[in-house]
């Protein structure tokens, strides 16, 4: 039973019985005298038209309230974060405490589209120890809109128009791979299969039955001119460009991207073969900086069912490394704990090897609803 009916309902009971003592007066015992009761003290289409009219103005009242509540197709989901955790070799060796949030809200105005907005706040940039390896979305206690976006269909196709996002958003990936640091991020292709975005977003994919997908976009940065807006996709600006081809079935999937952020061009694959107990995921990059060709990797697996969690392990490069250059490696493990269906527990691991080594031990507790 909808909240407007039930309000009808109760607006219809409360004029009965507003109603029923006007007309219980005039069905009073005929033994009272004409001087003590007469139509004329009192008139009951008088009373009942004031009566209708206190009514209605309530019942407008809760319908006015009604139209400015969330519509039906509008959801929040909510997501926190707490880590605990320190780094030895770091330049801050230190146990910290940080947290982060995040706010998602969608709605839809057709069924097949969808306005969304992402908010975050957190009280870090940068955590545990300093390391980029255990990066927060921090905003420094201030809530920050991290993304917004609009997706709708456009024949076959499935268009992205948005602030603050990446392109990747509409890419399909095959990296089944959950990363503790942020090095194993997208199987370590975060520059081309993982693209982001540094300003107005637009994209587009395309899905074809038989498990191949198609997509791409561009991000661009706004130039201003003493506040306003002067030009986008200009000489000025930093501008992205992204596409993505793919293929997923159900055991195994690839995609292979390539990317263009104007300093350097990267080529991407990432993978993943799932056996019967563990999941295999692997991923390459190469990046041209029109002077030098680097490159970086990253192997991973997965073990869905190890007691009550799932269990992953993997080990890459930091980052892409000319021949020329020393490369540091990672590795990286850790164990997801599910105490319910909102609560996980995620203890982790992690080896930096090269320049200064690290090592560095966390647990997250991430809790979703």
């Amino acid at each position: 039973m909808s909240f407007k009916f039930r309000v009808r309902k109760f607006m219809k009971l409360f004029k009965s019985l507003l109603v029923a003592p006007a007309t219980l007066g005039l069905l009073a015992p005929m033994s009272a005298t004409a001087s003590e009761v007469t139509i004329n003290d009192f008139n009951a289409a008088e009373e009942i038209a004031v009566t209708n009219s206190r009514v209605d103005g309530l019942e407008a009242r809760f319908n006015n309230l009604e139209a400015g509540s969330f519509s039906e197709t509008t959801t929040a989901s909510f997501g926190v974060d707490f880590l605990v955790g320190a780094v030895d070799g770091a330049s801050n060796e230190k146990t910290t405490f940080d947290y982060q949030m995040g706010i998602g809200l969608e709605t839809s105005f057709t069924g097949e589209d969808a306005l969304s907005a992402t908010i975050d706040i957190g009280n870090a940039s940068s955590v545990v120890g300093g390391t980029s390896g255990l990066n927060f979305d921090g905003t420094s206690d201030a809530l920050k809109l991290d993304g917004l976006t609009y997706t709708f269909p456009l024949g076959s196709t499935t268009v992205m128009v948005g602030d603050n996002t990446d392109i990747s958003a509409v890419y399909t990936g095959a990296c089944a791979y959950s990363s503790f640091t942020d090095y194993m991020g997208n199987c370590g292709t975060g520059n081309s299969v993982g693209v982001g975005g540094n300003g107005v977003t637009a994209a587009m994919s395309y899905a074809f039955d038989s498990g191949f997908s198609l997509a791409g976009g561009v991000s661009a940065t706004q130039i201003t001119d003493a506040g306003v807006v002067t030009g986008l996709l200009t000489e000025e600006g930093s501008d992205v460009y992204g596409i993505e081809a793919a293929y997923t079935a159900d055991s195994y999937g690839i995609a292979v991207a390539y990317s263009d952020n104007e300093s350097s061009t990267f080529w991407g694959i990432n993978g993943m073969y799932a056996f019967d107990f563990v999941t295999l995921s692997a991923g390459i990059e190469s990046e041209d900086t029109g002077s030098t060709t680097k490159e970086g990797f990253f192997v991973g697996l997965s073990f869905p069912e190890v007691g009550s969690g799932s269990f992953d392990i993997g080990m890459g490069t930091t980052g892409n490394f000319a021949d020329s250059d020393p490369e540091y490696y990672i590795y990286e493990a850790s164990y997801a704990y599910p105490v319910n269906d909102g609560m996980t527990i995620t203890p982790g691991i992690y080896i930096r090897e090269g320049g200064t080594d690290q090592t560095g031990f966390a647990v997250k507790t991430s809790f979703s609803f």
